[in-house]
């Protein structure tokens, strides 16, 4: 490949060996072969794998539109916008979920965008502590959850599963999926408009 090496282009590059090899799979030295280029090469632009990590954390977490609600949007429709969207950039990589939840550091852009969605629930009503607590909760819960999808599936542990846990898998189809996420997404936005309201 051998193309100009610059700190975006590793990271371009390091995401789509992610999809290719996975987390796991995803190695300095394999980076830098991709690239037509030696190890030492990479050092220029990124000087560790966690550096590299972080940097393809921040493209994921920026990729889903951050930023704070419309100006005529309810921040209950702009919450559930926002962690659909989240859960949608980390689905569409590989592994993303892990890359983003091992971070040590975003981007100083990241940070600008998350200081703007505080503002913009504290101009709502919300604390900003409360503000807080609510985005950093609700990224828990959408890391978790992609993290369970994007988790290698063993096989049958042997264990039967009781009637009740049938017939809930039966009505439900399981706990993953588009029907679990949206009714855990439900519940928190329920919760957090009544945390909302015990400070008003």
């Amino acid at each position: 490949m051998n193309k100009k090496l610059t700190r975006q282009s590793l990271i371009e590059t390091g995401l789509r060996l992610l999809d290719e090899v996975g987390l796991d799979g995803l190695t300095v030295r394999r980076l830098a072969a991709e690239l037509g280029v030696q190890s030492p090469a990479l050092y220029w632009h990124i000087r560790t794998k966690q550096e590299l990590l972080d940097g393809m954390a921040d493209a994921i977490v920026l990729a889903a539109g951050m930023g704070p609600p419309l100006d005529d949007e309810p921040w209950q429709d702009w919450l559930a916008r926002r962690a659909r969207a989240y859960r949608g950039s980390l689905s569409a990589h590989r592994d993303g979920a892990r890359v983003v939840s091992g971070a040590t550091s975003l981007s100083a852009r990241a940070v600008e965008l998350f200081e703007q969605e505080l503002d913009g629930m504290v101009s709502r009503g919300f604390t900003p502590g409360l503000a807080l607590r609510t985005i950093t909760t609700l990224t828990h819960y959408v890391n978790g959850v992609v993290l369970h999808e994007q988790a290698e599936r063993g096989g049958p542990s042997g264990v039967l599963p009781g009637p009740t846990l049938l017939a809930a898998v039966h009505e439900t189809g399981g706990p993953l999926g588009d029907d679990g996420f949206e009714h855990g997404l439900r519940a928190f936005v329920e919760g957090t408009a009544q945390a909302l309201a015990k400070t008003s």
